[in-house]
């Protein structure tokens, strides 16, 4: 039967560089390996193909050879007795499958056995903007796994305790052989974590760990803003039979204000005033984020929009630590809406007259009379060009 090409087993070039050649296995190898495709029964013939194609051609005196006799070179004792006679070749290969494939089995430090990590919880945490403002102590609960109480967490009755796992030896993992090569698995035995229980809990059925609502205390700064994710390092989920803890991920949602827009460090308010107000000028007082007012004083004649800012009366701001400071603040942006009277009575209306008889019409409004002017002259250059 004809051998395939371990060139094009790789994928490679001849002329590919032990770079390229490396890459390419490492690639092919994570697609075909037997831990991924355990439902394709021709994955671990393919996988056994590609170890044996880069065991030739990342060594340079086999791969001279390859590239002078061909698979030949390997047959009937030819080059060292061929590649099931490599001196160990099975061994050598291990450690380069190991190399190569340390972030798919994960670091060498997890496959020494041991609990695994407890999963990482999320909280959706909702406060006002005064709450944002001022900072809070909130408490919440947060239902999860926690350790057992009954068995400490180790997952075994009281007056036991897990085992070594005789199949690892403890390291959570075992060596198995296939063809000519070593790999690595998880040991199907202790699931990789290189202990066993003989006598579990029956409180926690022998996870260790039971379902339960927690309360907790979160101090949520001064200055926080909305979308912000506070992170409580060993919060989460309990890790299974002692592992270590998960974390705890709040993320604030500040919620939408009556008064108060906010845009970073700095507010906005929108402040209806009289007409009379804006015609003539006066005072005004604005509310502030922290409870308190603020008189604005508003020129003769002012306009809707006209924009007021008040320094220093905006919200908190978070240090270069992450914590809020009320002593720094952001602006205070009021912007004056001028409103038209309603419900006007006899007298009023005749006072509105006599203001207009006055010279208190367009007269008296700058922005009226351009507009009209402007009209004026958009209306005869359309005549004219007729």
């Amino acid at each position: 039967m004809a051998q395939t090409c371990y060139y094009e087993v790789l994928g490679v070039e001849r002329g590919a560089d032990a770079t390229a050649i490396k890459s390419a296995f490492r690639k092919r190898a994570m697609q075909f390996h037997p831990d991924r495709n355990q439902d394709n029964p021709d994955a671990e013939q393919k996988f056994k193909e590609l170890g044996q194609a880069y065991e030739i051609l990342s060594d340079d005196q086999k791969r001279a050879a390859y590239d002078r006799f061909g698979h030949a070179a390997f047959e009937n004792g030819g080059a060292n007795g061929g590649a099931h006679g490599f001196g160990g070749a099975a061994g050598g290969f291990s450690d380069i499958f190991d190399d190569i494939f340390s972030e798919f089995m994960g670091a060498r430090g997890a496959r020494r056995g041991g609990p695994g990590r407890g999963a990482d919880l999320k909280y959706n945490l909702s406060i006002t903007l005064e709450e944002a403002f001022g900072g809070k102590k909130a408490e919440i609960k947060v239902p999860g796994s926690v350790s057992c109480d009954t068995c400490e967490g180790s997952g075994a009755s009281p007056g036991s305790g897990p085992v070594t796992c005789n199949s690892c030896k403890g390291a959570g993992r075992v060596r198995v052989q296939q063809g000519f090569f070593t790999i690595e698995r998880t040991c199907p035995h202790c699931h990789g974590e290189g202990r066993t229980i003989s006598d579990p809990c029956t409180d926690c059925s022998g996870q260790g760990r039971v379902r339960r609502e927690r309360a907790l205390a979160v101090d949520v700064p001064a200055g926080i803003e909305d979308g912000t994710r506070i992170r409580l390092s060993g919060e989460g989920e309990a890790g299974p039979r002692g592992g270590p803890e998960g974390d705890l991920y709040i993320f604030v949602n500040v919620k939408e204000h009556d008064l108060f827009e906010r845009d970073g460090a700095d507010l906005y308010c929108m402040m209806p005033i009289p007409m009379t107000t804006a015609a003539l000028g006066g005072d005004f007082e604005s509310p502030t984020i922290d409870g308190g007012r603020v008189k604005v004083s508003v020129p003769e004649g002012a306009q809707t929009g006209k924009r007021f800012r008040v320094r220093g009366r905006g919200m908190s701001q978070l240090d270069a630590s992450g914590r809020g400071d009320i002593r720094r603040r952001g602006d205070l942006y009021v912007e004056i809406q001028v409103e038209t009277p309603t419900g006007l009575n006899t007298e009023q209306k005749d006072l509105l007259k006599q203001f207009c008889e006055a010279g208190g019409g367009e007269a008296a409004c700058p922005q009226s009379r351009g507009f009209f002017e402007r009209a004026k002259n958009f209306w005869d250059n359309v005549t004219d060009g007729r």
